[in-house]
């Protein structure tokens, strides 16, 4: 199946040379682009795109608000964040609006493919650096408003083993790493998954990571 993606980005020769790389692809196509964060918002409402590659610092609507707004009106497009730096101030921001992933804008044509292939899919993608930067920021939370505070109250309804796989997924781990460090079948952990998301009212895997490290499942070390 084709992967639709929109790329939102101010600088023309970025939107166009990344429209090259991925339009050379062929399982996925560029459906449109998008100068600013508003822009972006919108044609995701007109071309319902699979997949969003979004630039944090645009004009008018930024990255980090034209994400919250795409998330919270569109449910389905799933946004994978540009970044110049590794240890870009704003990607723990973008990550609680409901970026599915980060990607730094010097990956090579196959990096970018295989991230929107990732983000299409439901998985998350964070590059090492951006991991150990979010880990960082999550160290530090204490007082203040969570991602979502009713999943904090289904905390509870989780079995021990969904427990598992949810603070396997905030370390990073795919489905397969989970299933190989479990011993048990693939399937099986995509079933624990899906209803890990059921049970905390979560988007995607990013969020539940989101969930993981604010509930204190998972510490740095």
């Amino acid at each position: 199946m084709t992967i639709r993606v929109l790329i939102a980005d101010d600088q023309m020769m970025v939107r166009e040379g990344f429209s090259v790389l991925l339009g050379a692809m062929p399982d996925i196509e560029v459906v449109g682009e998008a100068v600013n964060g508003r822009e972006a918002v919108d044609r995701v409402r007109e071309l319902a795109p699979d997949v969003v590659l979004m630039d944090i610092r645009m004009p008018e609507l930024n990255g980090i608000e034209a994400t919250r707004e795409i998330v919270a009106a569109d449910g389905t497009a799933k946004v994978l964040v540009l970044t110049t730096f590794d240890l870009d101030e704003y990607v723990y921001q973008a990550l609680r609006a409901g970026a599915s992933g980060f990607l730094l804008k010097d990956a090579s044509a196959r990096q970018l493919a295989d991230g929107v292939r990732v983000v299409a899919s439901g998985e998350a993608l964070l590059a090492p650096t951006v991991t150990k930067r979010l880990i960082t920021e999550f160290s530090k939370l204490s007082e203040g408003p969570r991602l979502m505070p009713s999943a904090h109250g289904a905390y509870g309804e989780l079995t021990e083993r969904e427990t598992e796989v949810l603070v396997l997924i905030a370390q990073g781990l795919s489905n397969a790493e989970i299933a190989g460090r479990l011993v048990v079948a693939e399937s099986t952990i995509k079933t624990h998954v899906s209803r890990i998301l059921v049970k905390l009212g979560l988007r995607d895997r990013t969020q539940a990571a989101v969930f993981a490290y604010e509930a204190r499942l998972v510490t740095p070390g």
